[in-house]
């Protein structure tokens, strides 16, 4: 009998220890008419370390949908990366951008 209750313990115990995952979390970032195909490129180069092409590929999603998902992640770490894109700052191509492109985060679903 010393055998099992040892057993049951052992199973519980890694049963207790087994850390747990955080929901996943989506970086959104939205379009304006403030912003060159140029910027967010650098953009995401620059703060996500997407080469040119994915880049492209996601300023394209943003400028036809209105939005696009950056990435998903920890919601710490998505907060990070909103935060990111928000202190980025105004696009240099365009003399009416006061500013940077908006940023959110979402529950993944």
């Amino acid at each position: 009998m010393k055998n099992q209750s040892s057993a049951a313990v052992a199973t519980v115990e890694k049963t207790a220890a087994k850390p747990r995952r955080q929901p996943p979390y989506n970086v959104v970032l939205w379009n304006d008419d403030d912003h060159s195909y140029d910027y967010v490129i650098v953009m995401l180069m620059e703060l996500f370390g997407y080469p040119p092409e994915k880049g492209f590929m996601l300023a394209k999603e943003v400028d036809t949908q209105g939005r696009v998902v950056l990435l998903t992640t920890t919601l710490e770490h998505a907060e990070l990366k909103r935060d990111q894109v928000h202190a980025y700052g105004k696009d240099a191509l365009i003399d009416r951008c006061k500013g940077s492109m908006s940023a959110t985060i979402e529950p993944a679903v």
